[in-house]
């Protein structure tokens, strides 16, 4: 434990015990961050005049990063409204884009990029979304959307602002959830 500290032996902890417990094998080669690495190019973070204090910064941080849930993000977004004021701009970004990583990662994706015009997906090995779909979507909509390999998803829609890049992005994951839901 001295060796990789105490924040490393506590995750590599967890991650054996939920395997145990899932009757499973604690694969210790694993990488341990396995979370959804979202980039759509937009201010996402707690601003320091909104949060003066570094420690408290990073502690939402944390939290916000660890919330497994939509309601736990709901939760932590009261908590900051009553603690530090009405959420500017920046932190709204940021607990959005944490919404997309949540249902991003219940579909199995594993990387979410997007831009003003462009963006991907990248599927990871155990995806839930339904190849079907993703054909469907392909065949409805060529030039938006197109595989590049086995596991990606290329789409080239409007995304000029904020709010149009959510919408796409929501409703792309909408669309790939379709048939996992009932899977």
């Amino acid at each position: 434990m001295e060796a990789i500290g105490y924040g490393l032996y506590m995750q590599m902890l967890d991650r054996a015990v939920a395997a145990i417990r899932a009757g499973k094998t604690p694969n210790i080669d694993a990488p341990l961050d396995e979370g959804v690495e979202v980039s759509l190019n937009l201010p996402a973070l707690i601003p320091s005049d909104y949060l003066p204090d570094v420690q408290q910064r990073l502690v939402m941080y944390k939290r916000i990063a660890s919330a497994e849930t939509e309601a736990d993000l709901k939760e932590l977004q009261v908590e900051m409204i009553d603690r530090f004021g009405l959420l500017p701009t920046p932190v709204k970004t940021l607990l959005r884009q944490t919404r997309l990583r949540q249902r991003a990662e219940r579909l199995g994706i594993v990387r979410l990029e997007a831009g003003a015009a462009k963006g991907r997906l990248i599927f990871g090995a155990q995806t839930r979304v339904d190849p079907l779909i993703l054909v469907q979507l392909i065949q409805k909509s060529p030039e938006c959307y197109r595989l590049d390999g086995a596991d990606t998803l290329r789409f080239t829609l409007e995304m000029e602002t904020e709010e149009a890049r959510f919408h796409a992005i929501e409703q792309l994951l909408t669309v790939l959830n379709r048939k996992a839901d009932a899977a």
